[in-house]
């Protein structure tokens, strides 16, 4: 599906939120604590993981179309990150402007391999730097929770965040196993999208809302109300701010923090759908 951000826009967001991450990274006390989102790393290997990977989707993009990643991109996955604190932040803001000039030459509509051949999104730079901006505006929140500091990620990032994720991460051509059933989330904001899942596998649609609202809440009954409106009931909807429902669908907050309605089990199957291909 389009991004509702413009490319440019996409690379400015990716630049803000990689420079929010090296700042948690040069204001940590130590860099061996646990990540709690991600525990299996500590701070550093979060930085690390970040670093190689903006590196191998640089020489990706780079290498333009192809079936795989090439020999270069998937060796820079294990370009060890220096262990010196002071070399640390350089070395990932390097990491940021091998992504960004890689995007910049290559542009948004030239083909490059990506791992999300059976979703919605398309083969394209232009997905893969909506992708990067996600991953990098996500782990800069777990870099911030791990000092104790979470900030919101920015409006614009988590509103284009929820239908990215839905349609490059969950839709597939995969048969669902279960009942044919839907899933809505409605942003307060006043945006809503549906996850249809069935025989012919999951696919994301962005579902009509109210143009005026004079508050978020009000935005979010009226978005809600129209969403609706001649459409089959989702098994189960789920209602949060954007931020909150980007950081819930990638596993960062629980379902306490969100208002879900319906069979609230449905999730846990969506979650543990690993479909093939």
């Amino acid at each position: 599906m389009e991004s509702t951000l413009e490319f440019a826009e996409i690379l400015r967001l990716i630049d803000d939120r990689a420079t929010a991450f090296r700042a948690a990274i040069a204001s940590a006390p130590g860099l061996d604590v646990q990540v709690p989102t991600c525990p299996e790393w500590t701070l550093f290997d979060l930085a690390q993981h970040l670093g190689q990977g903006r590196r191998f989707w640089a020489a990706t993009v780079a290498a333009g179309p192809a079936d795989a990643p090439t020999a270069e991109a998937a060796a820079e996955r294990s370009v060890a990150a220096p262990g010196e604190r002071e070399a640390l932040p350089p070395w990932l803001a390097a990491s940021t402007q091998q992504l960004l000039d890689a995007l910049r030459e290559a542009g948004p509509d030239r083909g490059c391999w990506t791992w999300w051949g059976r979703s919605q999104s398309p083969r394209t730079c232009g997905a893969v730097a909506r992708h990067q901006l996600q991953e990098i505006a996500v782990h800069t929140y777990d870099a911030q929770l791990t000092l104790g500091a979470p900030q919101p990620l920015p409006d614009e990032v988590a509103l284009d965040g929820v239908e990215e994720f839905l349609s490059t991460c969950s839709a597939t051509t995969v048969a669902w196993p279960h009942k044919p059933t839907a899933f809505d989330f409605h942003a307060e904001e006043g945006h809503s999208w549906r996850l249809t899942v069935d025989g012919d596998g999951a696919r994301c649609t962005r579902l009509p809302a109210a143009a005026d609202a004079s508050d978020s809440a009000s935005a979010s009954a009226t978005a809600t109300a129209t969403a609706d409106e001649g459409l089959d009931a989702a098994g189960v909807s789920v209602r949060g701010t954007a931020g909150e429902l980007i950081l819930f669908i990638y596993d960062r907050i629980p379902a306490e923090s969100l208002r879900i309605d319906g069979d609230a089990g449905l999730i846990d199957l969506l979650r543990a759908w690993e479909p093939e291909g």
